[in-house]
């Protein structure tokens, strides 16, 4: 991982534009390739970012223009550096992984046995299916034959989107997968992770943890 702490201002574009004027901010960039842009404050969520794969094109020295490109070249982050303050690179290892909690893991397992609440028809393909970047907790196929992808989580937020989404990209690489759709399933589904999910056509679902192991009928469906 690369940490960079910088005077610059960003400017995305994409789905929408957006500007950050300039200020004090860190700069990091993952070893997936994936760069995030944080400012002193607002907890975990970056003031902007552009998940992997995609290119980071820097001027020498670090200051002048950064353009960060996602793969389809639909999506652009511009970052204009005016002063570089910190620059250094940490090698972090592979991670475990997160360790779900016996809530989130059951819920894999019951939605893995009865797949209703996703709809009629699908099947199982195998659950903690294998990629690159970690296991997509349930692989399935739909009432059509097509494949899906399905991240389980027992509170979804904007991170359970960004990790679905990152899957997709790479199971969308398969020929023998591809198309390959989302369905982001959880017992509560934050309004931002919802909108975020929604608008890079990832289906959500909430999930009623009671009712999927028979305590009652109440199964909610979006």
């Amino acid at each position: 991982m690369r940490l960079l702490i910088a005077t610059c201002s960003v400017d995305y574009s994409g789905r929408l534009s957006a500007h950050l004027p300039e200020s004090d901010r860190l700069i990091m960039i993952k070893a997936d390739g994936s760069v995030l842009i944080h400012s002193d404050g607002g907890s975990y969520k970056p003031l902007n970012w552009m998940t992997a794969p995609c290119t980071v094109n820097e001027p020498n020295g670090g200051v002048g223009q950064w353009v960060v490109a996602n793969r389809k070249g639909d999506e652009k982050l511009v970052i204009t550096v005016t002063e570089v303050h910190h620059d250094s690179a940490h090698d972090l290892g592979t991670d475990p992984g997160l360790i779900k909690d016996g809530v989130e893991a059951h819920l894999q397992v019951l939605l893995a046995e009865h797949l209703d609440p996703l709809g009629d028809d699908y099947s199982l393909v195998r659950r903690e299916f294998p990629t690159a970047i970690g296991p997509v907790d349930l692989l399935v196929r739909d009432a059509a034959g097509a494949t899906v992808a399905v991240e389980v989580k027992r509170r979804g937020e904007i991170d359970g989107v960004e990790q679905l989404t990152r899957y997709l990209d790479l199971l969308n690489r398969d020929p023998l997968l591809a198309p390959v759709a989302g369905v982001f399933a959880a017992q509560e589904i934050k309004p931002q992770a919802r909108t975020l999910a929604e608008d890079r056509g990832i289906r959500c679902v909430v999930l009623d943890y009671d009712a999927m192991r028979g305590i009652n009928d109440g199964m909610k469906l979006f």
